[in-house]
């Protein structure tokens, strides 16, 4: 459903029309509506700010601004998102700047192929936004949806956004503009929509090493892969030869240092660990994958705040809650990426947590079977167990 509204969006783009970008309902939840520079139409312009009517921006790669040498409106970003505007600016042949006709002849100037840096006089009436280089993956803004869509649908990287207000001028939100979209006929995406998108059919994960890995479970090969956005490194241990299997034994397995390293009795990683490796070694063949996402997803300082709220009362999902995090904050469109590049489509999964099965089947890995990996309890990880198991709905016989 979600690649065949980016298709459409795409096909809409790429005619030169406009389409509507909807923001995360936990950010600004706002509408703005979105076109290509290269196709910023005396009218397209005119409609954004007649329907509109809020800042007509453009959004922009880093290489764009910086060949055009747009330098930062403030030297300190006070916005409430840290939106990155440049200078306003005019393109040199207009006259006041202001009009809709020229309006567009700047947006269509900034992504001419010789256009130069000396070719825009500042300041202006069009107004530059720099997008982060990681898109929505690293800022969640309308700025880098925009950026984002461009370059999916191979447009040069520099469009139009303009938020949408409604007759009193106040922002109009949710189910007002999806009526908005339906009156004028254009096509509506999401930013979520967005980053699923990209996390499900962008390589986002780089292979950099892979060496045998002799262990007391047997021959492992490693393979280390980073992640290109976040620079997070995770690991990939392989035994045996799992190219020509239907399905490969698979854990999937966060790190934890408290509980794989140090033998930690407050939860039941690192036992989880040993039993995945020895169910491995057991079969023969297999693959699992060690991601750096401790505490949940949280890092490792944070999670030991967690622990020290557990120990004045609350559990495990409320420590998370009270620091500001949601109860699991871990995302497996990395995992899906490392199991398809090492040529692995389907998996007998060993976990107890249906929340890794969702995630792989969405991000195209079939899980054919789930095999529990559940280990004993002690008097420390009880209670950590039974909250999983009631607030987080793992698959746990305690």
């Amino acid at each position: 459903m979600i690649n065949e509204k980016i298709k459409q969006v795409v096909k809409e783009l790429k005619a030169g029309n406009l389409v509507l970008i909807m923001d995360d309902k936990d950010r600004e939840n706002e509408g703005d509506l979105v076109c290509a520079a290269e196709f910023a139409s005396t009218e397209n312009v005119n409609f954004m700010a007649t329907h509109a009517k809020g800042l007509i921006c453009m959004p922009m790669s880093k290489k764009i601004a910086t060949k055009l040498d747009f330098k930062p409106m403030v030297t300190n970003n006070t916005d409430n998102h840290e939106t990155n505007f440049t200078v306003s600016i005019d393109y040199k042949d207009t006259t006041t700047g202001i009009s809709a006709v020229e309006r567009g002849t700047t947006a269509r100037m900034c992504v001419k192929d010789d256009v130069k840096a000396e070719d825009f006089r500042h300041p202006g009436h069009m107004f530059p936004l720099v997008a982060k280089s990681g898109g929505v993956l690293e800022r969640g803004g309308h700025t880098e949806a925009v950026v984002d869509l461009l370059k999916i649908a191979k447009l040069k990287e520099c469009g139009l956004c303009c938020e949408i207000m409604r007759e009193d001028g106040t922002m109009m939100r949710g189910k007002e503009l999806i009526k908005f979209a339906d009156k004028y006929k254009i096509p509506v995406i999401t930013v979520k929509e967005i980053r699923e998108y990209r996390k499900k059919y962008e390589m986002l994960v780089d292979k950099v090493a892979n060496v045998n890995l002799p262990t007391k479970y047997g021959m492992f090969k490693a393979y280390c892969y980073v992640n290109k956005l976040t620079k997070k490194e995770h690991l990939a241990l392989v035994m045996g030869d799992i190219s020509n299997q239907d399905e490969v034994l698979c854990r999937i397995h966060s790190e934890c240092l408290t509980g794989d390293v140090l033998g930690s009795l407050r939860c039941d990683c690192g036992n989880q660990l040993e039993e995945a490796l020895k169910e491995i070694a057991k079969n023969k063949s297999g693959i699992l994958l060690y991601m750096k996402q401790e505490g949940r997803g949280i890092g490792l300082v944070n999670k030991l705040k967690a622990y020290e709220l557990q120990e004045n009362g609350y559990d495990t999902v409320e420590a998370n809650l009270k620091l500001g995090f949601d109860s699991d904050m871990r995302d497996y469109y990395e995992s899906a990426q490392i199991l398809k590049d090492l040529g692995v489509k389907k998996v007998e999964l060993l976990t107890n947590n249906p929340d890794k099965i969702e995630q792989l089947n969405h991000y195209g890995i079939e899980v054919m079977e789930r095999r529990e990996i559940e280990t004993p309890t002690n008097e420390f990880n009880e209670g950590y167990l039974l909250t999983k198991k009631s607030k987080m709905n793992h698959i746990l016989n305690i």
